[in-house]
């Protein structure tokens, strides 16, 4: 019974009811939109990081990503080459030669880094082959072949077949230079990267090096990211003695970006807080219109008192109607909100002029929603959450009337 009267009394003031239900659908529209925006751009950065510059796993000599010195090079590479691709869970290992150099042509200069691959085995690695825009990818066929960044090849001037002259120094330390014919020029959504990295094959780099049968980096591209963890853990325990005298060192994604995983995690806190936030300040819309609907009732709420409803029964049908007048709006509120995010979770948003803007900082321009189902099932909550305590007011201002005194008060 108090179920059905507390639903009753919601619909009283029509107006006043929809406009706060309205706010509270909007208000979880905003926060979970908001959530899915943000979370499909961590995506789509992690997603290009992992497929077109560090792969889901990496081995390295302990000293090379602390001195980037190529004489810090991971010797006999194909002991490990087998152990790892016999994991099922690998799609692919690239081993790659890496230095820093000069790029430079008659009409500029660049500092880049070069990687030295296999094509075949890159391939299978980095969606590199896939992001070519003009020429061809490295092949075996070509003679001194380079494949360079579209941004690159703006800043120096760059043509397909065109010469690229780069300066380097050896294991030596000895200054050396080499020459390589544009074959391709590709294009990602981090133009940043496309700027300062260059791929040549591992062929032609290793003897300009003077580097034989050693490599800087051995990339590995899993079929799942999901299970970057379990293969790490599973290397890890392999090749526990290598680790343990210091010949390799293996690090996922996140340990070779750190910053990468720092703001996911802070993406999620703020998309938390701000669903925080946008509750907190409905709340007192919620507890000024509970407020004035209880001032409106004393007379009723002073004869139900009178003829016997316990305190108890007043507060029960007091919070009821706090607690619908928040459901019902958040319940508008998260189905809106799935149905507009399984939308551009299909189709993306496109951002436009804003969006090239992004790719400088290595962002995509057409952002692909996701919301996580905890964030869903953290939205339920905070709005029951949120109901309950915004009731308390109102149910203490009820609670406070004397039934006498408020029957003959509004008489």
């Amino acid at each position: 019974m108090i179920t059905g009267i507390s639903w009753r009394n919601l619909w009283r003031n029509k107006l006043r009811s929809l406009v706060i239900i309205a706010a509270v659908a909007i208000g979880i529209l905003g926060a979970v939109l908001s959530d899915g925006f943000m979370e499909g751009m961590m995506d789509q950065r992690v997603n290009a990081a992992i497929d077109n510059e560090i792969s889901n796993i990496q081995l390295h000599n302990p000293d090379f990503l602390l001195n980037n010195d190529i004489i810090y090079a991971i010797s006999q590479p194909e002991q490990y080459l087998e152990a790892i691709r016999e994991l099922p869970q690998v799609k692919g290992v690239s081993q790659r030669i890496i230095c820093a150099a000069m790029a430079s042509t008659a009409a500029a200069s660049a500092g880049v880094t070069i990687a030295g691959v296999d094509p075949e085995e890159e391939e299978k690695v980095s969606q590199i082959s896939k992001s070519i825009t003009l020429g061809a990818y490295l092949n075996n066929q070509q003679r001194i072949p380079v494949v360079i960044g579209k941004k690159l090849s703006d800043k120096l001037g760059l043509k397909i077949n065109d010469k690229l002259i780069v300066t380097l120094a050896d294991s030596s330390g000895t200054i050396t230079y080499g020459a390589f014919l544009v074959s391709g020029i590709y294009q990602t959504s981090n133009n940043l990267f496309d700027e300062t990295h260059v791929f040549v094959r591992a062929k032609d780099l290793g003897p300009m090096l003077g580097l034989t049968n050693q490599v800087h980096e051995m990339a590995i591209a899993l079929h799942d990211n999901q299970a970057t963890q379990e293969v790490f853990q599973t290397l890890s325990d392999q090749f526990s003695s290598q680790i343990k005298n210091q010949k390799i060192d293996i690090k996922t994604w996140d340990m070779v970006e750190p910053l990468l995983k720092s703001m996911i995690e802070m993406m999620t806190f703020f998309s938390y807080m701000f669903l925080v936030i946008i509750l907190i300040a409905l709340s007192f819309a919620i507890i000024n219109t509970m407020t004035m609907a209880i001032l409106e009732r004393k007379r009723e709420i002073g004869m139900l008192m009178a003829i016997g409803m316990t305190k108890g029964r007043v507060f029960l049908m007091i919070m009821l109607e706090t607690f619908f007048l928040s459901v019902t709006g958040g319940i508008i509120g998260l189905l809106l909100s799935y149905l507009i995010v399984s939308f551009y979770a299909q189709h993306g948003l496109d951002l436009g002029a804003m969006g090239s803007g992004m790719s400088y900082i290595g962002y995509a321009s057409t952002v692909y929603f996701r919301v996580n189902e905890s964030f869903y099932v953290a939205s339920v909550l905070l709005i029951g959450i949120t109901s309950l305590l915004s009731s308390i007011p109102a149910s203490i201002k009820a609670l406070k009337l004397n039934p006498v005194e408020a029957i003959r008060e509004i008489n």
